[in-house]
């Protein structure tokens, strides 16, 4: 119920914001609105307040909506509203309505975004966790527990600016310039060579085959919780024991204890443990599940972390009221520009496809970030409300984009686009985005399939 209420206001709010872009400048061109609408399809419900000519509706389908506008081309318009109506305006203002929906969608981004940046986004700090012999990061001398400061001069100050300032930057070059912090405290230049990078390692972590990943604290092999009945607490494992080592191999840390959990499904572990100050040993048989067409060791069992090491990972990126502003525009600006760089590459196969998200994709991602809380939910809506206001702006007929460019064609051509070119084009619109709307589906699905 979370995620499907997360994804209905979602789609409202930007929907709503996106029309009512292209109804308030209608009206202030003076264009007669006839209908608002959230949603598509059947009316569930409809308004009219006194003194509008506005229908205002909500419909059964809240995929879309539209702003229906007095128009000659949809019906017969009587001799007196003649001025009111859409294609009777000056080509400039129609596309300023055309435009205005687009535009709305990146002003809630940047309002969203604004905000965020006054009130602090919580971001993992950009410290280095071990860095794989032979690989970018490597020849470029970084090092375990070092901070990037910057990238090609633009500050990352948390993991997620490092992975967006990369992203944008495998786009363009190939090396890029990083300000990084020592363990002292001094700071150094590292140039990184990212030319290894292909098209296809964008689909998946393209920053750990440069050798990037994130500081994480060692955690230490000692059991903080155990499941009801699973095998540890069956096997006589307790809360507060120490696994020193499994069949004579010692064990490190938490992540070596899991790998061995793992490597034996149904098979004997000999365990000597430290307890109260005490070693004492004990035998284990990890419960057989299939994981990914193979069969791995579960036990139940999780372990002792130590809070204040994993807090002080965590870092607030916070701004002053007019230097929010300034942030959240540069990063509508360049998340805009990433976005259409990205659809550009699917385009002409430079992308997979799979990229390719659609409703059930965006309602999971909206339910995880309104779980998360109330700044990942706004971040989520400021990146839909991007997405969907470049989507806009592409030169498809039905979208706000294709009837810019027939109207840019009129401005040049001093005369309207005949109408037989306005229906073909309304044509190939419906059967383009039929095609991408089927294609989002399918990725949906296969998503759900494989997870």
């Amino acid at each position: 119920m979370t995620t499907l209420l997360a994804f209905i206001i979602a789609i409202v709010v930007l929907v709503a914001f996106h029309e009512y872009g292209h109804y308030l400048v209608a009206r202030r061109c003076g264009v007669k609105v006839l209908r608002f609408s959230i949603g598509f399809g059947k009316v569930l419900y409809s308004k009219k307040f006194a003194g509008s000519d506005t229908e205002w509706v909500l419909s059964a389908i809240p995929l879309g909506g539209y702003v229906k506008m007095l128009d000659e081309r949809e019906g017969e318009v009587k001799a007196e509203e003649l001025p009111f109506a859409f294609n009777r305006q000056p080509v400039l203002q129609r596309m300023a309505i055309v435009v205005a929906g687009p535009l709305a969608n990146l002003l809630l981004a940047i309002v969203f975004y604004w905000g965020l940046f006054i009130y602090g986004i919580p971001g993992l700090k950009p410290a280095l966790g071990i860095v794989a012999q032979h690989t970018p990061a490597a020849a470029a001398q970084l090092q375990a527990q070092q901070t990037i400061v910057s990238i090609n001069g633009k500050p990352t100050p948390s993991w997620q600016d490092v992975r967006w300032v990369l992203l944008d930057t495998v786009l363009q070059s190939s090396e890029v310039s990083l300000e990084i912090r020592t363990v002292q405290g001094e700071i150094v230049q590292r140039v990184l060579d990212i030319s290894s990078l292909t098209v296809a390692d964008l689909d998946s972590d393209f920053l750990g085959k440069l050798g990037l990943q994130p500081y994480q604290p060692v955690i230490k092999p000692v059991i903080g919780k155990l499941i009801e009945s699973g095998v540890a607490q069956r096997s006589g494992l307790k809360v507060g024991d120490t696994i020193l080592s499994a069949n004579g191999e010692p064990v490190s840390d938490w992540e070596k204890w899991v790998e061995v959990v793992r490597n034996h499904p149904a098979s004997l572990l000999h365990l000597e443990i430290k307890r109260e100050g005490h070693v004492i040993t004990l035998d284990l048989t990890p419960d057989s599940v299939k994981e990914a067409d193979k069969q791995v060791g579960k036990i139940g069992a999780a372990p002792q972390i130590d809070q204040q090491e994993f807090d002080a990972m965590m870092t607030t990126i916070r701004y002053s009221p007019i230097a929010a502003l300034s942030q959240a525009m540069r990063k509508t600006w360049e998340t805009s520009a990433v976005s259409l760089q990205m659809m550009g590459r699917m385009i002409v196969g430079q992308i997979s496809l799979k990229n390719l998200s659609g409703p059930i994709t965006i309602a999971d991602y909206a339910g995880q970030s309104a779980h998360m809380g109330v700044g990942a939910y706004l971040s989520f809506l400021a990146l839909i409300s991007i997405s969907l206001g470049v989507l806009n702006l592409l030169p498809i007929p039905l979208l706000d984009g294709g009837h810019l460019l027939y109207y840019m064609a009129e401005l040049l051509k001093g005369s309207p686009v005949p109408e037989w070119l306005w229906e073909a084009g309304q044509k190939v619109g419906i059967a383009l985005l039929f095609t991408l709307m089927a294609l989002a589906l399918f990725n949906d699905f296969s998503r759900l399939i494989l997870n």
